[in-house]
């Protein structure tokens, strides 16, 4: 299992991004959250198989139809949160 947390940059606020990430996250047996910033962009921290971790992070830089995905940080998460499910969480 590995941990990263994703920021997404580029117009992804309004176009169903974090929705559809939860989608995506869940649909490859992921746990964590997805959250808008107030800068912005949509922020992500993913747990699962490196495989699975891999392809959402390859899914982010595509993103649903209407947004247009910029760039996507990557880095590793050492936070120790503990994560279960998926979850929307609010904007921060």
């Amino acid at each position: 299992m590995i941990r990263r947390r994703l920021v997404v940059t580029g117009r992804v606020q309004g176009v169903f991004y974090r929705d559809w990430a939860v989608e995506q996250a869940r649909l490859l047996g992921l746990n964590g959250w997805v959250r808008n910033r107030t800068d912005g962009s949509v922020e992500a921290l993913v747990s699962g198989a490196p495989e699975m971790v891999g392809a959402i992070i390859e899914r982010a830089r595509r993103g649903p139809p209407a947004a247009r995905v910029d760039d996507v940080a990557v880095s590793e998460d050492t936070s120790g949160e503990v994560l279960c499910g998926l979850e929307k969480r609010p904007t921060r």
